[in-house]
């Protein structure tokens, strides 16, 4: 049997260029959602998944066989890079990540172990081999923005990290530019090791960014993200920058860099891409908890969000969000048929529309 001809949806898409359809994946698509995923967590842990690079690919090209999704996403975590820095964690239910032992900073920058991404994380990087071999749809790497990487470091619930990280942030901000500096080093070497390695794209997720005023984004985030957005762009691999909670800081994820801002929910996407600016892609942005009100709110919902965009080239659809682990995979599915359909139902523009 031949292979698959190849699905460049989401790369066109990236660069703004017309496509046949909207591209559709979904952030924690290869998740607990799955019934498979489920089946494979019971024999092994998580981070035993992600150090084995056969595993990992498995569980990564998963939603294929359930979603017709135009990518994959590698299956890893935002805290991987941390055992490159000789920083061991766990991942806890409500938490995420948890180093043990917790940096007690600014006295334990020490700890931290300048590594080459090419060695220290060679598993991920043979992952991104297998699945270069084996699939017929992008692979999007990714990497976790350094100010969410720093906010993990710090002892306790998600909610009183964030406050020690902007406390240690407000008060040392020398020591805290070296840390993020530190992260966004490592970050831009390990994204750019993925794309040589078989990724098509990489996403980089600031998931906790969103707590900040755009004054403090600007101050302390910006450049450390730019670096690591910068390095990309230098190398020529496409990029998706994505931070929720604060529209506010959409001007400011522009300017820190990304082929594509990723949006979430609470700001209408046409209003959105008007902010972001007409030389950018957009992600987004239905909000994840839709799909668990089942098939038909979700479906509405999403019709909604591709009349907004108007079959403007540059749209790849997904949630404002990852998705929740009690999700019907069967709504899922819908959503990316209601996607893929719309363009040739609603008589969109996409095809042969000019940005």
């Amino acid at each position: 049997m031949s292979q698959p001809e190849f699905n460049d949806r989401l790369l066109r898409a990236l660069r703004r260029q017309p496509v046949d359809r909207t591209p559709v994946w979904f952030m924690r698509q290869a998740g607990r959602c799955l019934p498979r995923y489920r089946e494979i967590r019971a024999r092994r842990s998580f981070l035993e998944i992600i150090r084995e690079p056969n595993a990992a690919a498995e569980v990564t090209a998963l939603p294929l066989e359930y979603f017709e999704v135009d990518a994959a996403v590698l299956f890893t975590d935002l805290a991987t890079p941390f055992l490159g820095a000789g920083l061991e964690f766990e991942i806890r239910s409500e938490i995420g990540p948890v180093v043990d032992p917790p940096l007690d900073l600014p006295g334990d920058l020490e700890r931290l172990r300048p590594f080459e991404p090419r060695e220290a994380l060679s598993f991920v990087l043979e992952a991104l081999g297998l699945l270069r071999e084996r699939l017929s749809v992008p692979v999007i790497g990714f990497v976790g923005g350094p100010f969410t990487l720093c906010s993990y470091l710090f002892e306790g619930s998600r909610a009183s990290r964030l406050e020690q990280t902007k406390r240690f942030m407000w008060t040392e901000p020398e020591s805290w530019h070296r840390l993020a500096g530190f992260w966004a080093e490592h970050l831009a070497e390990f994204a750019v090791a993925q794309a040589e390695a078989g990724a098509s794209a990489v996403q980089l997720f600031d998931s906790w960014a969103g707590c900040l005023s755009p004054e403090d984004y600007e101050r302390y985030v910006l450049e450390h993200s730019g670096t690591v957005l910068d390095a990309l762009a230098g190398a020529g691999v496409p990029s998706i920058h994505f931070a929720t909670g604060n529209p506010r800081l959409l001007p400011l994820l522009a300017r820190a860099g990304g082929d594509a801002i990723g949006v979430d929910w609470r700001i209408p996407i046409d209003e959105a891409w008007e902010i972001i600016g007409p030389d950018r892609a957009i992600q987004g942005n239905l909000d994840p908890t839709l799909l668990l009100a089942g098939a038909d709110v979700a479906v509405s919902r999403t019709r909604e969000i591709l009349r907004r965009v108007n079959g403007r080239p540059g749209h790849i659809f997904n949630l404002g969000h990852g998705i929740h682990p009690s999700t019907d995979p069967e709504v899922i599915a819908a959503v990316a048929r209601a996607v893929h359909e719309f363009s040739v139902e609603e008589g969109s523009p996409t095809e042969g529309a000019t940005g």
